[in-house]
C-alpha cells in the first residue's frame, strides 16, 4: 500500500476570526482509510469503531460518511453513543462495547442495538431481559484472551459453548481484543490468537472478530469474519516503526498573535523553563492545552518538545505550553518572514498525530480525543 500524502498547507486564513485555532477533519480521508483497510481483509467484513465521539472527531459526521461508503457495523462505548449512531445509520448493526445495563435495558430494543456481554452475571441479566420481552435482537460475547480487562474467561467461554447448539441461542458475534497488537512481535499476540482460535472452534457457526486496527496487519490468522478498526480510520499509524499506510485525517492550526524578540539568557513562559541560548525570536500562538495540545509536549532546557510548521519550516516549542498560548522559536527563519495573523500548523503538513503524541510521551488516541474543544471546526467531504 502506498504511503499517504500529508494534508496540504493551509491556503487561506482562519475561517472564523473569533477563535484562535482551526481544526480541520477530512471525512474523505476517513472513508479512504476504511476502504483501504477493507481491501486488506478482502471478503471479511470491515466494521468501524466510532466510540468516544469517533475518537474525538465527531460521531455523527463520521458515522454518516462511513455508512454511505458501505460500512454496515459500528462499535460504540455506550447506549448514548448508540442512539447517535442509529440517527445516522438506520440499517446498521450497532454493538455496545460496555455491555448490558438493566437501567438502560429498554433502549436496546428501542435502538435495535446489541450489547457486548462481558461477564456471566451480565449474560444472566441479558437472558432474563430477553425472555421477559421476547426479543430476538442478539448480543456479542466477549472472551478475555489476555487483556485482563472486560470479558468472560476462557474457561467460562468453553463452559458456555454448548449453548450455540440450541436454536435462538442469541449469540451473534464471538469476539476478543488484542492487548499488544501495536507491538507486532509481542509474544502475547500469538498467545491470544491461538487461544481465540481454539475457543472459536467451540462456537461453530457463530461469526467471530479479533483484529483491531493493528491486528488487521497480522494477516488471515487474526481476521475471522469481521475486523474492527478504530484508530487507523482516523490516521493513527497501525504499523508503528513502518510507514503509515493511512491517510492523515486531522489538521490543527493556530493564529500567531505576536512575534517578539528575546535576548540571550532571558527565559520564556511559566516556570522560566526555556532559556534563550542566543538572541531569539518567538512567535506566540493562540492555542494551548485547553485545545488539546498536552503540556507534556512543552520544550524546556531539559528536554525538547513538540513543534509547529511556520513558513514551511519545522520550528520547536519554546517553554511550557500554557492554557491558551504556545511559544514557538522561529529564530531559524529569516527576519520579517513571520507576521501577526500568520498560521502555525501543529498537526498536518509534515507533523502527524503520532508525532505530537510522541513529543508528549503519549499515544495518538489521547491526542485525538482531546483536540479542539474551542477551535473553529471544519469538515471536508461532509
Amino acid at each position: 500500500m502506498a504511503r499517504a500524502e500529508p494534508l496540504p498547507v493551509p491556503v487561506s486564513p482562519l475561517a472564523d476570526p473569533e477563535t484562535g485555532g482551526t481544526l480541520i477533519i477530512d471525512l474523505n480521508a476517513v472513508e479512504a482509510n476504511w476502504r483501504a483497510l477493507a481491501r486488506q481483509v478482502l471478503t471479511v467484513e470491515c466494521a468501524a469503531v466510532v466510540k468516544a465521539n469517533a475518537y474525538g472527531l465527531g460521531l455523527e459526521p463520521v458515522t454518516a460518511k462511513l455508512a454511505k461508503a458501505g460500512c454496515k457495523t459500528f462499535f460504540v462505548a455506550d447506549i448514548a453513543e448508540a442512539r447517535r449512531v442509529r440517527a445516522r445509520a438506520r440499517d446498521a448493526t450497532i454493538y455496545v462495547l460496555n455491555g448490558f445495563s438493566p437501567a438502560a435495558a429498554t433502549a436496546f430494543i428501542e435502538l435495535n442495538a446489541q450489547p457486548v456481554i462481558n461477564s456471566t452475571a451480565e449474560l444472566a441479566e441479558w437472558d432474563a431481559f430477553v425472555a421477559a420481552h421476547k426479543w430476538q435482537g442478539g448480543a456479542a460475547l466477549h472472551v478475555d484472551t489476555g487483556m485482563n480487562r472486560l470479558g468472560i474467561s476462557a474457561a467460562e467461554a468453553a463452559a458456555l459453548a454448548p449453548r450455540v447448539q440450541h436454536e435462538n441461542h442469541g449469540i451473534t458475534l464471538l469476539m476478543s481484543h488484542l492487548a499488544c497488537a501495536e507491538i507486532a512481535d509481542h509474544p502475547l499476540n500469538a498467545s491470544q490468537i491461538r487461544l481465540f482460535r481454539e475457543l472459536r472452534m467451540l462456537y461453530h457457526g457463530v461469526p467471530a472478530s479479533l483484529a483491531n486496527s493493528s491486528g488487521i496487519f497480522f494477516g488471515d490468522s487474526a481476521h475471522y469474519e469481521m475486523v474492527r478498526p478504530g484508530a487507523a480510520l482516523y490516521g493513527i499509524n497501525p504499523t508503528p516503526g513502518r510507514a503509515n499506510p493511512m491517510r492523515g485525517v486531522v489538521e490543527l492550526t493556530g493564529r500567531i498573535l505576536q512575534v517578539r524578540k528575546v535576548e540571550q539568557g532571558e527565559t520564556v513562559g511559566y516556570g522560566a523553563a526555556w532559556t534563550a541560548r542566543r538572541a531569539s525570536r518567538i512567535a506566540i500562538v493562540a492555542l494551548g492545552y485547553a485545545d488539546g495540545l498536552l503540556r507534556a509536549a512543552s520544550g524546556t532546557d531539559r528536554k525538547p518538545g513538540g513543534a509547529a510548521i511556520i513558513a514551511a519550516k519545522r520550528c520547536p516549542i519554546a517553554g511550557h505550553i500554557s492554557m491558551d498560548l504556545i511559544c514557538i522559536d522561529i529564530t531559524e527563519l529569516p527576519d520579517g518572514v513571520v507576521h501577526r495573523g500568520d498560521i502555525a500548523t501543529f498537526i498536518g503538513e509534515r507533523i502527524t498525530v503520532d508525532d505530537i503524541a510522541a513529543s508528549a510521551g503519549t499515544i495518538g488516541y489521547e491526542i485525538l480525543t482531546r483536540l479542539g474543544p474551542r477551535c473553529h471546526l471544519v469538515y471536508r467531504g461532509a
